[in-house]
């Protein structure tokens, strides 16, 4: 240790603070807190150091700075802090870079709610963030088919609305909006729904029923029974998505719930977010250590990493042993029993899972491997599908339909056991009249080899046929037809079980659900699904697709979108009452919906 160093240790203050440890050349090795700073940093150089990397940065340190706090959460939020911005090389670091969704309020006259990833400082309402876009996408849609608000741009400003500047919309028409443009609705009887939103987003439904309730009451008081009906409906609704919520108990309040897994140098943290007895939030994260840090450093860093992430004021933690959280007024809690006990087992079992599966998908990752290991993967599918050559060049095809309409096919290649994007295809089926799974594969199957063959382009060894015997039967047919039987293997991957056909055999080969060969073939198949509903999505933003809805008299694209946004296909809309579909765009759109579908099983009959 340098002359420098040793009159620097007897010259810092026993106060609580942090210190930050620089090399030689200025940069800045580690960030770390104290309640004595003195005590703290003399320990790294009077100690004999078994860990070989803190014995590294000992070595390296040439220069000491520290700062004075007030107290040990100041230090905590400090060495946070700065831990975050300046990343710190032998500072725990966290593997998580990810920017999550929040739901805006937006800070406008009758504010509009929707989706954003920008949190800017404007005085709008940020609620979030969210770990999943799905999940605030169905959050949204909820509150859309249960509370009326609007979700037009118009500048609904007092004097616009004055001068009568606006009309109201179809929304307005079908009862998703309460027409403020017109001056229907009162600033005042719209914040109330605004409140009922924010109860709906944190996962306590229970005053937005007795709200809805009340209404009931007053509606059917006055006799208006269908109106009292709707609300009913509503009411239900809203219980049935109460009780498929992860509810633990009302009784258990507003807690913050943190497991932690460690593996080497590796670290896995679960939170899961609990608002009035709700599961509103779950995540887990990475963590690398660097030095010799204990779990309870790793799980302190991370409770104040997710804790500030997703803006918990929570008063209360659970964790699984005992740690030090510096954070005024909050109390850490070693559940015995109960049900802070199970909500304690649930996160740790969350935790585990996430391990497990990171695990499963590293060894599925062949991208970054080497030759000899992509071969090695290769050969074991080569010897568990009994196939003649190494499948270096495997193809994947897929069928998907647009809410029962529209067919289309989707083409995957993997080459070396990694996707080869720049030879995926897709096909929008031409010869093929109506849904006709069969037909649609033979058809992409036929288009696929007539042109490599005729293009001289080498074939795969293995071909995947996303489907059951009936598929990998019509892609057979197709190979005939082009004589190529023999050329290249075809196999048929049914969509449940996950077993495998060949052509002609009776009984279907199934892979240990663990082996590398089966992970291979999953992840070929996951990747022609995503690959196909890409498609589907880009046609249907073109409006390339017309929906069979559309093609109802009376029936506009905005009517057909909110019903399909409901009940998710055609075929389910089939199945529904009047009363039902009335719900979401009423009676007499609801009529002509019902006796166009009629008219069409009469027709069929």
């Amino acid at each position: 240790m340098s002359t420098h160093l040793q009159t620097l240790l007897q010259t810092i203050p026993t106060e609580p603070g942090i210190y930050k440890y620089f090399d030689e050349a200025n940069e800045l090795l580690y960030v770390g807190k104290a309640k004595n700073l003195k005590k703290r940093v003399g320990s790294y150089f009077n100690k004999t150091l078994t860990n070989y990397k803190t014995h590294e940065l000992v070595q390296r340190i040439h220069h000491i700075e520290f700062t004075i706090v007030d107290s040990e959460q100041d230090a905590f939020l400090l060495e946070n802090a700065l831990i975050k911005q300046f990343q710190p090389k032998y500072n725990i670091n966290l593997k998580d870079d990810k920017s999550y969704p929040f739901i805006v309020i937006k800070k406008e006259h009758f504010p509009r709610i929707f989706l954003t990833r920008r949190k800017i400082s404007d005085g709008s309402e940020y609620l979030g963030p969210y770990t999943s876009v799905g999940k605030v996408r169905e959050l949204l849609d909820f509150i859309r088919q249960n509370i009326p608000l609007r979700t037009c741009k118009l500048n609904l400003s007092p004097a616009n609305i004055a001068k009568g500047k606006y009309k109201v919309c179809l929304e307005y028409h079908l009862g998703n909006c309460k027409g403020p443009c017109e001056g229907l609705q009162s600033e005042e009887e719209y914040q109330e729904l605004l409140r009922q939103t924010k109860y709906l987003l944190k996962g306590n439904l229970s005053p937005v029923i007795s709200q809805f309730r009340e209404e009931m009451k007053e509606a059917a008081a006055n006799m208006e029974f269908e109106k009292a009906e709707i609300i009913r409906k509503k009411i239900e609704h809203l219980q049935t998505y109460q009780s498929k919520s992860a509810i633990v108990n009302n009784k258990t309040g507003t807690v913050d719930v943190f497991s932690i897994l460690q593996e080497g140098d590796t670290a896995y943290v679960n939170y899961l977010m609990v608002e009035n007895g709700t599961i509103i939030q779950t995540q887990t994260i990475i963590l690398e250590k660097k030095l010799e840090e204990t779990a309870e450093e790793v799980l302190v860093f991370a409770i104040a990493d997710l804790r500030e992430t997703f803006e918990s004021a929570t008063k209360e933690i659970i964790t699984p042993f005992p740690v030090e959280y510096p954070e005024e007024g909050v109390t850490v809690i070693v559940p015995k029993a109960g049900d802070r006990k199970k909500l304690l087992e649930l996160s740790q079992k969350n935790v585990n899972y996430f391990m497990e599966e990171l695990k499963k998908r590293k060894m599925l990752k062949l991208d970054d491997k080497s030759n000899a290991e992509k071969e090695s993967v290769l050969a074991e599918l080569k010897n568990d599908l009994r196939l003649p050559e190494l499948p270096v060049h495997i193809e994947c095809f897929d069928n998907s339909n647009f809410q029962g309409s529209y067919p289309v096919s989707a083409m995957v290649c993997f080459k070396m056991g990694v996707p080869s994007k720049k030879d995926y295809r897709h096909f929008n089926v031409k010869t093929v009249e109506g849904i006709n799974d069969f037909a649609t594969m033979k058809e992409a199957v036929y288009r696929r080899y007539k042109r490599l063959s005729e293009e001289n382009e080498p074939l795969p060894q293995l071909v995947i046929i996303d489907g059951g015997k009936g598929q990998l039967g019509a892609a057979l047919q197709a190979i005939e037809e082009l004589n190529l039987k023999g050329k290249l293997t075809l196999v048929g991957l049914a969509k449940n079980e996950e077993e495998i056909f060949f052509e002609g055999d009776q009984q279907s080969i199934r892979l240990p659900w663990d082996s590398n060969s089966l992970k291979l073939l999953r992840k070929i198949r996951d990747e022609v699904h995503r690959f196909g509903i890409t498609f589907h999505r880009n046609k249907r933003s073109r409006g390339t697709f017309k929906n069979e809805l559309e093609n109802i008299s009376g029936i506009g694209r905005a009517t057909a979108d909110m019903l399909l946004s409901t009940f998710k296909s055609v075929k389910n809309i089939k199945a529904r009452s009047a009363e039902e579909i009335a719900e979401v765009v009423g009676k007499s759109k609801a009529d002509i919906v019902v006796r166009y579908f009629e008219s069409k099983k009469e027709g069929n009959g």
